[in-house]
């Protein structure tokens, strides 16, 4: 069965409201719908499609892992950051400017995208790619 688009990706910030924040306010994306699922959480839109999960306090079931607040998660591999489609450069880098937060940014060689490159508040990567001009 082959795989088709990314749907989600899912974090458990260590804050739950200052992540949420960060998401919306710095980048952009949306409070939308979210099932009842038992627990606190947001899921954030982009585009109409809710692209990133935050979960808040679980009570352990099976199948479920709790981690307690202060756990890094070493557990999660060599992830490094997930990436997303933009436009309109010079409106995303005064949003995060607007926020203080901190970024870099570069422009891939031959094909002139450019890129930002910035952390969320528990040190998450994101990369934004806007196409070339």
């Amino acid at each position: 069965m082959p795989l088709h688009q990314l749907q989600h990706y899912t974090i458990e910030p260590t804050d739950l409201e200052k992540t949420k924040d960060f998401y919306c306010d710095v980048l952009g994306l949306e409070v939308g719908d979210r099932p009842p699922l038992g627990f606190p959480g947001y899921w954030l839109y982009s585009g109409g499609v809710a692209t990133v999960h935050l979960i808040g306090p679980r009570q352990p079931r099976p199948g479920i892992t709790i981690r307690p607040p202060e756990m890094k998660f070493e557990n999660t591999g060599r992830f490094d950051h997930i990436a997303f489609a933009a436009t309109d450069i010079e409106a995303v880098r005064s949003r995060i400017d607007r926020h203080g937060v901190k970024y870099r940014e570069q422009v891939v060689p031959r094909t002139g995208a450019a890129q930002i490159f910035l952390y969320d508040p528990d040190g998450v990567g994101v990369e934004l790619n806007f196409p070339p001009k």
